[in-house]
């Protein structure tokens, strides 16, 4: 168990330096190489999103937790299962609407869902939370939190949760305007609450339940 425990230490940052790479390799040559190839939207998406993100995303990081659940705060075999200190935080779901909603009115002057919400974008909510709570919750956060260093954590955890956004914002061209309109700002807070729910939880039922919900109001609304 010691030797798990050490190993641990030292493999979730080149974990996360090869994570980020491959990442953004995928981001620069190969995304727009798959939107050429597949321009059926939710086509492509399955593949992206369903196929290629968790080859990359969740199956990695499950395999590497249980490699070294010695250091789990939460077992990989309790990991999805749903239990009572969840329901408290079902009041997280109905903050999420009301500020979401306010703001999509103040913004539209009226609240009507976009008119290209479609089956591509149903596919990348339903993946998405999986994918990056398994990486940067179950995973990441599970084997480095310690009561010791709370918020240490959960803060170098928000700061990698950030960073994993940077390939998308650079090819969509809003990687200045992310920081400039302090955009930055709602990932940050966001992966801060995804921790607490998850630490306070020991679920990742309710992280990924969470970032499915912003992300299906983000499509239906901005």
């Amino acid at each position: 168990m010691q030797t798990d425990q050490k190993l641990s230490k030292k493999i979730w940052i080149p974990y996360c330096i090869l994570f980020f790479a491959v990442w953004s390799l995928f981001h620069f040559f190969v995304e727009g190489w798959l939107d050429r190839t597949i321009p059926i939207e939710w086509q492509n998406q399955l593949l992206k999103s369903g196929v290629i993100k968790n080859l990359i995303w969740t199956l990695p990081a499950f395999c590497l937790l249980k490699k070294f659940e010695a250091d789990a705060v939460v077992k990989p075999q309790a990991l999805f299962r749903f239990n009572r200190s969840c329901l408290p935080w079902l009041w997280a779901f109905a903050l999420f609407a009301i500020y979401l909603i306010i703001g999509a009115y103040r913004q539209h002057g009226t609240l009507q869902i976009q008119s290209d919400f479609g089956l591509g974008d149903i596919i990348i909510v339903l993946f998405v939370g999986i994918t990056e709570e398994m990486v940067f919750r179950g995973w990441l956060l599970n084997v480095t939190y310690s009561d010791q260093h709370k918020w240490l954590t959960i803060g170098s955890n928000a700061v990698l949760f950030l960073m994993i956004h940077f390939p998308t914002w650079i090819m969509d061209g809003i990687f200045i305007s992310s920081f400039t309109s302090f955009g930055f700002v709602c990932i940050l807070v966001l992966s801060v609450i995804f921790s607490l729910a998850f630490l306070k939880t020991k679920s990742l039922l309710l992280p990924i339940g969470l970032h499915m919900f912003w992300d299906l109001l983000m499509f239906l609304f901005y």
